[in-house]
């Protein structure tokens, strides 16, 4: 399966991850805490070693006020990356 953890949409969401927790005023700790986790858990998000899932997203996006709606249509606009085998899209 090709690696997508690099790819142009991951790291966007990155960006706007760490971005809102910032405005937010949230040290990566104090983000981590709410979620009854330790502080590498927030940075190996932030740092591309560790991607988030759907439902850690939305949790993630309602703490630190992230529109989840707007970041997927700003993530749309972007290149897929790499296709995946069996994609219609993929050619």
């Amino acid at each position: 399966m090709p690696d997508t953890i690099r790819s142009p949409r991951q790291e966007l969401l990155v960006r706007r991850l760490i971005e809102a927790r910032k405005a937010a005023g949230l040290t990566q700790a104090e983000l981590a805490a709410q979620f009854g986790r330790h502080q590498p858990f927030i940075a190996n998000i932030e740092s591309g070693q560790r991607r988030v899932d759907l439902v850690e997203l939305i949790d993630l996006a309602d703490v630190v006020g992230l529109d989840l709606h707007q970041i997927i249509e700003e993530l749309k606009s972007l290149p897929a990356g790499p296709s995946l085998p069996g994609n219609p899209r993929s050619g």
